[in-house]
């Protein structure tokens, strides 16, 4: 009965409740929404943020945070275009060498805020126009206009995008399913997890225990902009085109995704599978609303509400002082009067 219970009070049965919801609502006001092919392929292009908060949550559990995930999406897109196009590399040469890039980014950023003290904020903000300025430089190398992208990829290439498991799961959706065990594990069953929460929860004592708690926090940032670099190559193989901006508009989703699957912006709590509901819901949501006729200009507006309405309750829920204010309420209404 005791783990029925804690099943039930726990954040990722909420995040589950909230997708079957969704389902259930916009299934009954659009029938396209539950064409499982149609689903996915309106998923595909929010994947690369589903793929990115699953690392970032590594970052927010230290008490840091990323924002400039978008920016290595697009650096890594147009460089693995101009390696192949005006470089002359095989094309999985570049994808890998777009990797190293990626997590070198993160690792840089994650440098300046483990080992400098400066604020994860403000050094991931320089991080976001360093990277996207560096993206519009390696553009400038290519024999293609900016505006235009590079485009034509090889047909193995776009095979990450276009190959369907059980001709209905995108290969997208399967390589973030791996993410999400890979990250799991990672986080929830070894030692390098249990060193990231203790970085959150108290440095100075994970410090007094051993742990180099400058070299766990700078690898998260480099997991991080590796899982930006990823995102990058599978967006790029989805759209077809290479683009130095690609990805610009990730950032708020990507905190939104982590935040709302019940990480604490404070750092030493949190776990990828709820930030993998929450990324999830947050993307059937976007899919529900853009069948049911809303434009794709207001589609932040309900992630916006989400996002504050669960937070909310969240907060409301688990604090100590609204908690026992409440309990004395019920109390006070339960006793009886005299007289």
């Amino acid at each position: 009965m005791n783990k029925v219970r804690k099943l039930l009070v726990r954040w990722e049965t909420f995040l589950i409740l909230l997708i079957v919801v969704e389902f259930l609502v916009f299934g009954t006001l659009s029938p396209k929404f539950l064409n499982i092919k149609r689903l996915f392929s309106g998923l595909n292009q929010f994947i690369p943020v589903c793929i990115i908060s699953l690392f970032v949550t590594f970052v927010m559990i230290t008490g840091g945070i990323d924002i400039q995930a978008g920016s290595i999406v697009g650096l890594t897109s147009i460089s693995v275009g101009v390696l192949w196009h005006d470089a002359g590399l095989n094309i999985f040469v570049a994808c890998l060498l777009a990797l190293v890039a990626g997590a070198l980014c993160g690792a840089l950023s994650g440098f300046f805020v483990a080992y400098t003290g400066v604020q994860p904020m403000v050094v991931t903000l320089g991080g976001s126009f360093l990277y996207s300025g560096m993206a519009l430089a390696v553009s400038n190398l290519s024999s293609n206009a900016a505006y235009q992208g590079i485009s034509d990829f090889p047909e193995a290439f776009r095979a990450l995008s276009k190959t369907q498991l059980l001709d209905a799961v995108p290969m997208q959706f399967v390589i973030f399913f791996l993410l999400v065990l890979l990250s799991y594990i990672l986080l929830h069953r070894t030692n390098y997890g249990r060193k990231v929460f203790l970085c959150g929860v108290n440095r100075n004592a994970a410090e007094f225990s051993g742990i180099n708690t400058r070299a766990v926090v700078m690898s998260t940032y480099m997991f991080s902009g590796l899982s930006a670099s990823i995102a990058g190559i599978l967006l790029t193989a989805y759209l077809g085109t290479a683009k130095a901006d690609m990805g610009a508009e990730y950032t708020l989703p990507i905190i939104t995704a982590v935040v709302l699957g019940g990480t604490s912006n404070l750092g030493g709590s949190g776990g990828v599978i709820g930030s993998a509901l929450a990324a999830l819901a947050v993307g059937f949501l976007r899919i529900g609303l853009s069948l049911n006729g809303l434009s794709t200009q207001y589609l932040d507006i309900p992630v916006g509400i989400l996002l504050v309405v669960t937070v909310s309750l969240r907060f409301a829920g688990t604090n100590p002082k609204l908690r026992k204010l409440f309990s004395h309420k019920r109390r006070h209404a339960a006793a009886p009067r005299m007289g």
